[in-house]
């Protein structure tokens, strides 16, 4: 999967990822706390493991589960935007 992310971040293209548990795989640490280097004029990197790759602006991560309550680590929860998509009848009239 490592090949497949840095080939998104390098190129803008979104990237999705489904059907995750709580623990998320390590090395999306980076991607999730995005933590940019500057090189250059306008050109921006991004460290994973021991080599840096070119960040494209326009790439998206989204990440969708089908745990209906998931509690994800705090780590997680701060670098990402959550938004449940599980709507009730009662929630709809609130």
């Amino acid at each position: 999967m490592s090949k497949q992310v840095e080939n998104c971040i390098k190129n803008g293209r979104p990237l999705l990822i489904e059907d995750i548990q709580e623990a998320l795989d390590p090395s999306l640490g980076p991607v999730l706390a995005k933590n940019l280097i500057v090189q250059g004029a306008g050109r921006y990197a991004l460290r994973m493991g021991n080599q840096d790759i070119d960040y494209d602006m326009e790439f998206r991560m989204y990440i969708t589960t089908k745990m209906t309550n998931p509690h994800y680590l705090p780590d997680v929860t701060i670098n990402t935007t959550l938004i449940n998509f599980t709507v009730t009848v009662l929630g709809l009239e609130e």
